[in-house]
């Protein structure tokens, strides 16, 4: 299973808005410290203040902070929320598969197994687990441990 770098991207927001509770940060300074796109940054932002994960502030000091205590964010949740879809192979699509054995493959079984396992270890753990090294997280990422 690979996730999407939308996925990705939206998991080092949350962690990154976690290693700074209650302040605010900007999509360009989030950006930066990951060394990513800032217009990558802003669709995924907004798929998270939609959904609640994330604030957004707008106006000249605006920007974005974290919406819930990191853990309480979940991030199996997170995970189903920004990825597309889950179709491993072609005969999970919900439309008509053109593989000529679907219908006695045991395949898409064994797959639908392993991707509920997989979610089900995501399920296990919060926000709050990714960042349980905080301090060394700021250092890498150029954050002022005093001002966290």
């Amino acid at each position: 299973m690979r996730l999407t770098l939308h996925t990705d991207y939206a998991l080092r927001v949350l962690m990154y808005l976690a290693l700074r509770p209650g302040r605010i940060s900007t999509i360009q300074t989030i950006a930066d410290s990951y060394d990513i796109s800032k217009n990558h940054l802003m669709k995924v932002s907004q798929q998270l203040g939609r959904n609640g994960y994330v604030k957004t502030i707008r106006g000249r000091t605006g920007g974005l902070q974290l919406a819930h205590d990191p853990a309480d964010i979940n991030i199996g949740d997170v995970v189903r929320l920004m990825e597309e879809d889950f179709q491993i192979v072609e005969c999970f699509t919900t439309g008509i598969s053109k593989c000529v054995i679907t219908k006695s493959c045991g395949l898409s079984g064994i797959l639908h197994t392993a991707l509920d396992a997989w979610l089900a270890v995501l399920d296990q753990y919060t926000l709050a687990d990714t960042i349980s090294k905080p301090a060394a997280m700021r250092k890498q990422l150029g954050l002022d441990e005093a001002a966290a």
